[in-house]
Order: C-alpha cells, then sequence, then structure tokens
C-alpha cells in the first residue's frame, strides 16, 4: 500500500469540505488503484489527509492526470498560504478490526521515534487483547517516512466512547507495550481531533 499523507491550514472547512466530496464524485471513479481517504479539520482549522493507493505508480499517474491538477489548484486556493506538506511512504501498517469507515471520530498523531523497526514490532504484537480491552477502536493506520517520522490515524466509534477508552486502566502485557511505545518517541506527538471524519472509499 501507498499512502500520501497532505496537511495544511485552511480557510473555510466547510469549502475544503465540499471540494473533497466534489473529488469523491467527479474524480474518484477516474482514480487507478486509489483505495480510499480518511481527511478532515480540527477545530482550529488544520486539515489532514491520508489518501490510499495500491502503488506509488498509482499514485502518480492520479497526481499527472489534468483533472488532478485542475482541482487541486481549486483547493489549494482555500489554504491560508496556499501551500501544503506532503509525505509520501509505501511502509504502511494497517491494524483493523472493524469498519473505519464507519468511524464517528478519527485522532490522527504525528511525531517522531528513535526505532521505527522494533515500534512496528510492538505494534503488531497483542493485537488481539487489544481489540478485546479497546472495542471502541475500529482501526488504525499507520504511515512511516523519513527515518523515523509517522502520522497515525485512529478510527474510533464516537469520541465520548474513546475518551471513556482512554481512562482504562491497561492489563500488565498491554501496559507493558505502552511504555516501550512511549521509549522510542523522540518528544510528544502533535494530536489532529477530527470530531466530524471525511471517510471516503471506493464502495
Amino acid at each position: 500500500m501507498f499512502v500520501q499523507v497532505i496537511q495544511g491550514q485552511v480557510t473555510d472547512t466547510e469549502q475544503a469540505h465540499a471540494a473533497m466530496d466534489r473529488w469523491m464524485e467527479e474524480l474518484a471513479p477516474e482514480a487507478t488503484g486509489w483505495l480510499g481517504t480518511t481527511a478532515g479539520c480540527t477545530e482550529d482549522g488544520r486539515f489532514i489527509a491520508l489518501a490510499r493507493f495500491d502503488s506509488s505508480a498509482d499514485a502518480r499517474r492520479n497526481s499527472d492526470s489534468p483533472a488532478q491538477d485542475k482541482w487541486w489548484h481549486e483547493f489549494s486556493s482555500l489554504l491560508s498560504d496556499g501551500n501544503a506538506t506532503f509525505h509520501d511512504t509505501e511502509d504502511v501498517v494497517t491494524d483493523i478490526h472493524g469498519d473505519p469507515d464507519s468511524a464517528g471520530f478519527v485522532q490522527v498523531m504525528q511525531g517522531a521515534g528513535s526505532n521505527p523497526e522494533r515500534a512496528r514490532e510492538v505494534m503488531g504484537q497483542h493485537r488481539d487483547e487489544w481489540a478485546a480491552f479497546r472495542p471502541e477502536i475500529l482501526g488504525s493506520e499507520v504511515a512511516m517516512y523519513d527515518q523515523g517520522d509517522y502520522t497515525m490515524a485512529m478510527y474510533f466509534t464516537t469520541e465520548a466512547e474513546a475518551r471513556e477508552g482512554e481512562q482504562k486502566q491497561p492489563p500488565p502485557e498491554l501496559q507493558a507495550d505502552m511504555d516501550e511505545m512511549n521509549s522510542l518517541a523522540a518528544g510528544p506527538p502533535t494530536f489532529f481531533d477530527l470530531k466530524h471524519p471525511w471517510l471516503y472509499s471506493p464502495r
């Protein structure tokens, strides 16, 4: 899987949402290899999107199309400085326990780690135990790039259930996973709380 992370500050959240809807209606049918997009804006207007494709070649083919170029020109006019930040990667880890497209709340975290290989191993541990302990988590998607940087999207049933789940004390083996992941972090992450996520998929 290939993921492109796109982010920037928007001047009008509703117009940005309408532009994403328009992409879904007009461009998605022609986007070969497109698997879905998770996007949204925080309450202070920070936009972030994770666009998934089968391969980097499919993503490049889409970005090179005249229709995509025209759409992006229109969308970028909604960015406060006209610019966005892009991160491209094929180093993607997913963990799905439900239907992420039904999520009522998505929390995106960005940060950097000191040992991506070990982080990948820890994320692969105790998946069934985590699913049982936090049933409100429908899935996660982690895009890793630039030798330790990452963007992680967590899909929750609702924000209320996510906040309730945060307060639960995990059993020892899951607490150990959390402690090790925290020890691998190079500083605190940045959070994007998408209270009204825009979730798109081909189906």
